[in-house]
């Protein structure tokens, strides 16, 4: 068949294994997508124009490139079985390198999306790492020991939330020492390597998903009405001595509040009634790829956008946008030329009122004012000044924006309704650019490439700030209003202002050269690399730099007995001339033992490595600062000679020169394996033993007190971290159902293991204890009445200063007690409770993290469900709450002040005594305050239908899918309403969406 054009050539061919035995389900990629399968027989037909080449994969078999002159005429095509854990599927992108996973020494783990995402369909990469991944607690700290380096497409540094998960193909966690050397300084706590998609050969896809849905808050505050405070408020006041006839509320005024009756005098204001009860989110994302042998190309662009809670201003869609493109480009220069070039741009908004109302929520007083007062309740007729003061009003839905004459203009309802708009934008740019040379010329198996990356991020905030009157109420008679005070002025603002958040700029370098050698039974892979890394941030005078040297070298006999040195030089400016240097060696052994005749063709064993590694990686990245080794100073105060007539200024030394200072350590130890058993189950586990050395600080046992700043940082501190981790996956089929379970188990312990400490009493040092202790104080209930002295009447007896006298116990330095206040244990028997009594109370970190995931599969019905947990920490109620569940004083009272201690309820009490002032004995961190922070989760779960390939080529496409999925569905814990709670903030919210995505 010909056209006038180009010839098109009919191909028939047959695919066998090595034996000969014909292979069925072998796909066939020829140009321009066209695309064909083998049969049962392993046969397969294709159309080629002119001299194109096809790919011929199947899972488990190494893929092969033909041209049409090689596959002329009626030919049999060989394929050969890839080597366990060595397929295209295996492959292990490290940032720098590649290696297949049974090569690799070090403690990895890694995640492929190409299947999971049709199944497991969510946005955000942080998401997706959490609970699936072995060795990483929440999202980004492996192992405990802190936050990993990022390093996307080989990019170290790049920040994962700018990335949706449809463009990531693979994600790997390095966590070990020998894993993370070539990283240098900046690998210290781990590395997680992200890369994203990128064009196939002769493989043209389309891909479109799109997903809407709603989210609803987990839990809401909830505060007190008015009528409720007031009564509480007057207790409060009465609890301090106040006279009840100067009590802040009348009775008549708590009554009329609690009634409801006349809103305007007596208003009962809840902020949260303007939250809406659901926000809508929407997700679009489409994919495009293909290529030739030439060329490649992926695209990626997508749209999120999620609602805000509160949208009451009609001039905005309070809400945020974002937008991202991504293209990533791989061609052929020449036969040993290839390059990628690959381009991010992303714009972010986030469009909201000027006023959060869920942040003013926590001080409103429900009582001040009504927020909105109605039209309809003015009384314009037998008012003739109102009648003229509402004529140049403005209303909006029928109200007037209220205030109270001590906030004036500053009414956060009015202002989020009229004042205008504020938009915060991010827009970021990112280029990365590779070259690749095959140098087999000079010599067989070597090569080299260079990158080099820039990445531009800035934030910025538009605004429209419109003036607006408020009205405070100045007369009501008769239910009706009859005198406003007004503040303000209505005149929008018709320029929009800018103001700058910020900026990072960055750019980063490498190059690297590879050689790979095979003689005999024997095998080298080596690799030398130059690294360097500038990176500028608004309002830094010290450009951050990181420069270092990598060199590793993997030998390996047989394929089943792998050594592998890696190593860093590092430069870091932060540290003193000749101290500037730091050489970081590590060393792993891997020993394949299922490759010995024993184990080779076992059938429970198909797979079994162990492997051991250790090292030291000396960092910088501990040390917060530049020039910490040089004498600082500053100015000081003023001083005055000759009766006053001269003055001058005293210079203060705010620390010490020591040119000594040098790189802080990671020490490291790694023992585990991995193995697959029964053609099933994955299995990989590790014990580890990492302590951070000669830490950077201040020591304070060794000079003495009065030298205070003179005190120069020193190499001393160390942290270390125990523990082991688990992770397992298991597949099978049966007929129609396919299983998959996955669960992975996290056990990190950390310890202070080296300090400097002058604590007078033992028990105040952090020496020895975890790393997150706790310290306050030891929490003995609350002091009752027979804990004073009382007179005669049974009355109790105040000291001269007017605080009540304790009856034999210990006596606060915070202030006076009476019952009902807090009683904490006198730890060093002084007789006194201040600092001195502070313990260690328990640890705020989970030593326990765990995930799980089961995948079930019954025809084209699929059901993924993800939950994850942690055990063993401890939660503070006196932080991140804002005094929700500690109101003080003044502070708006929530829900918790119903279990107040009063006389009657002394026995069954859960929070203090109410006090109408400053009580500054109660709140201080102690055991009452502290709660068990343990949980179990539903995460995700998702309800996915596959259509038939019937329907898909009845409507046009290649693959078309239907998915309901949940977020935060469901949670076991003890404490799971504190936990859920989010308080001057967006809540915590339950996502449902429904999904839809094809292939084309």
């Amino acid at each position: 068949m010909a056209t006038a054009q180009s010839k098109v050539t009919e191909i028939s061919a047959t695919v066998v294994d090595e034996q000969g035995n014909p292979l069925s389900g072998v796909k066939i990629y020829g140009p321009s997508g066209s695309r064909a399968s083998t049969n049962v027989n392993g046969v397969f037909n294709i159309s080629l124009p002119n001299d194109e080449t096809v790919i011929i994969e199947k899972k488990g078999y190494e893929s092969q490139f033909f041209s049409l002159s090689t596959l002329a005429g009626n030919i049999t095509i060989s394929l050969v079985k890839s080597n366990f854990l060595a397929s295209e599927d295996d492959e292990i992108k490290m940032g720098i390198l590649t290696r297949d996973r049974r090569d690799i020494v070090g403690s990895a783990s890694s995640v492929n999306t190409k299947d999971r995402l049709t199944y497991d369909n969510t946005q955000f990469v942080r998401d997706y790492i959490t609970g699936l991944i072995p060795g990483v607690r929440g999202s980004s700290s492996i192992r405990g020991i802190g936050n990993a380096l990022f390093v996307i497409d080989g990019v170290f540094g790049r920040d994962p939330n700018v990335l949706n998960m449809e463009e990531v193909e693979q994600i790997t966690v390095l966590k070990d020492a020998n894993a993370v050397a070539l990283y240098g300084s900046q690998g210290q706590n781990g590395v997680i390597i992200i890369n994203t998609k990128r064009g196939k050969i002769n493989k043209k896809e389309v891909n479109v998903n799109v997903r809407s849905g709603i989210r609803t808050p987990l839990a809401l505050p909830n505060y007190l009405d008015g009528a409720t405070y007031m009564e509480l408020f007057n207790e409060a006041q009465l609890n301090d001595g106040t006279d009840p006839s100067l009590l802040r509320f009348s009775s008549d005024q708590i009554q009329n509040t609690r009634s409801g009756l006349d809103p305007i005098s007596f208003p009962d204001t809840d902020l949260l009634d303007f939250m809406q009860p659901f926000i809508s989110t929407h997700n679009v994302i489409a994919e495009f790829s293909g290529g030739n042998d030439k060329s490649q190309y992926y695209v990626n662009t997508g749209w999120l956008y999620n609602e805000d809670w509160i949208n009451i201003n009609e001039d905005i869609n309070a809400g945020t946008n974002r937008f991202n493109v991504r293209g990533n480009i791989d061609f052929k220069v020449n036969d040993w030329i290839t390059s990628s070039i690959d381009a991010v741009v992303i714009i972010s908004t986030d469009k909201s009122a000027r006023s959060n109302l869920l942040s003013a929520n926590t001080t409103f007083l429900p009582f001040e004012y009504s927020p909105l007062i109605p039209v309809s309740a003015l009384d314009i007729e037998n008012n003739p000044d109102l009648a003229t003061l509402f004529a140049g009003a403005t209303v909006f839905d029928g109200n007037l924006l209220g205030t109270a004459q001590q906030v004036g203009v500053n009414a956060p309802v009015a202002r989020a309704i009229a004042g205008g708009y504020q938009d915060q934008v991010f827009r970021i740019t990112q280029f990365n650019n590779a070259i690749n040379f095959d140098l087999s010329g000079i010599t067989k198996g070597l090569s080299a490439k260079t990158y080099i990356s820039f990445d531009f991020a800035e934030s910025y905030t538009t605004s429209i700030q419109n003036q607006y009157r408020t009205y405070a109420i100045t007369g009501i008679q008769d239910g009706k209003i009859t005198g406003l005070q007004d503040f303000g002025q209505d005149r929008r603002d018709l320029r929009e202002s800018n103001s700058s958040n910020g900026f990072v700029s960055r750019i980063g370098t490498y190059a690297l050269v590879n050689y790979q050698k095979s003689f005999g039974n024997h095998s080298i892979n080596t690799t030398a690399l130059g690294y360097y890394n500038s990176e500028r941030r608004a309002g830094s005078i010290q450009t951050d730099r990181d420069t270092h040297l990598g060199f590793q070298m993997t030998y390996d006999f047989k394929k089943k007995l792998f050594v592998d040195f890696s190593s860093a030089y590092a430069h870091s400016i932060k540290l003193p001339e000749g101290n500037r240097g730091g050489f970081s060696p590590t060393v792993g052994l891997g020993y394949i033992i299922s490759e010995e005749p024993f184990l080779k063709d076992n059938d429970f064993i198909n797979y079994l490595k162990l492997k051991a590694s250790g090292g030291v990686i000396k960092t910088d990245r501990g040390i917060d600062g530049y020039y910490l080794y040089q004498e600082n100073y500053n100015d000081g105060a003023s001083f005055t000679w000759a009766d006053g007539l001269f003055s001058n200024r005293r210079q203060n030394i705010t620390q010490s020169e020591n040119l000594d200072l040098g790189f802080e350590e990671r020490i490291d130890l790694n023992i585990g394996f991995e193995s697959y058993l029964m053609n099933s189950l994955w299995l990989e586990a590790n014990y580890f033993r990492t302590e951070l050395d000669k830490q950077v600080g201040f020591l304070f046992d060794i000079y003495p007190s009065y030298f205070n700043t003179f005190r120069p940082r020193n190499n001393f501190s160390a942290n270390l971290y125990t523990g082991f981790e688990l992770g397992l996956n298991f597949n099978k089929t049966f007929n129609d159902l396919s299983i998959g379970i996955g669960a992975n188990v996290l056990y990190s312990q950390t310890e202070a293991s080296k300090r400097s400490e002058i604590n007078e009493f033992a028990y105040q040092n952090r020496q020895g204890l975890e790393l997150s202790t706790i310290f306050g104080y030891e929490d003995l209930g609350f002091y009752s009445q027979s804990d004073f002295v009382v007179d005669g009447n049974g009355d109790l007896v105040r000291d001269f200063e007017g605080n009540f006298i304790l009856n034999n116990l210990p006596i606060p330095n915070f202030g006076g007690v009476q019952p009902g206040d807090l009683k904490y244990a006198d730890q060093n028997g002084d007789n006194v409770i201040d600092q001195d009594d502070q313990i260690a109370l328990g640890q705020g970190s989970s030593p326990w993290t765990y995930g799980i995931n089961l995948n079930l599969k019954y025809k084209r019905f699929n059901l993924f469900v993800l939950g994850t947990g942690q055990t063993g920490a401890l939660g503070n109620k006196l932080t991140g709450f804002s005094n929700y569940f500690s109101p003080n004083g003044n502070d708006k009272y929530s829900e918790v002040v119903l279990g107040r201690w009063t006389p009657q309820t002394a026995s069954s009490a859960t929070f203090p005594r109410l006090s109408a002032g400053e009580n500054q004995n109660n709140f201080r961190t102690s055991t009452f305050w502290l709660y068990d922070n343990s949980f179990f989760e539903i995460s995700r779960a998702q309800l996915t239908y596959e259509f038939t390939d019937a329907l898909c080529d009845k409507i046009g496409v290649k693959d078309f899918s239907l998915n309901l999925q949940g977020t935060n569905l469901f949670e076991v814990a003890k404490n799971k309403d504190i936990r859920q709670l989010n308080v001057g903030t967006n809540p915590q919210a339950r996502t449902y969406t429904l999904g839809i995505r094809a292939s084309f």
